[in-house]
């Protein structure tokens, strides 16, 4: 195994945050990497909107964006090389192996999210969904779910 560089994009999604009863936001940036620019571009605009829809934050469009960067990584001699590294990791996926089954996570994540009700359904007790996430209570306590008045 030697380590390579490899081309990733960073999101940055820049964002002026207001607790609850307060009129005067925190600024902040968020980073997630992609490797491809096209799931970045996706990623940038759901988060937006998604993030919009809140009554206590205002998204900077002009400073959230999509940029190419570089990451240093484990590089392998070839498929079964990274198979036989990794092949104890739970949750590894063998690459190339689209057309098997979904990640049991990811079928565990979608079978919660059609039993879970939106968040404006049970009025912020957890756990309960917005959109595709899933939000948790530390211990089932009611929690805030902002909505911007349209």
């Amino acid at each position: 195994m030697d380590t390579a560089w490899i081309q990733v994009f960073v999101l940055t999604l820049a964002e002026c945050f207001a607790p609850a009863g307060k009129t005067v936001c925190q600024e902040r940036e968020m980073e997630l990497v992609f490797f491809s620019e096209a799931d970045c571009a996706v990623a940038l605009e759901q988060m937006v909107v998604l993030k919009e829809q809140s009554e206590n934050v205002i998204v900077d469009r002009s400073a959230s964006r999509c940029a190419p960067s570089a990451r240093q990584t484990d590089a392998f001699a070839s498929l079964e090389a990274i198979n036989e590294a990794y092949k104890d990791k739970t949750g590894w996926h063998v690459p190339g192996d689209e057309e098997g089954e979904p990640a049991v996570s990811h079928a565990a994540h979608q079978d919660r999210l059609k039993a879970l009700k939106s968040c404006e359904d049970t009025r912020g007790v957890t756990p309960c969904k917005i959109g595709d996430i899933i939000i948790e209570g530390a211990s089932g306590d009611p929690v805030d779910v902002w909505r911007r008045d349209q």
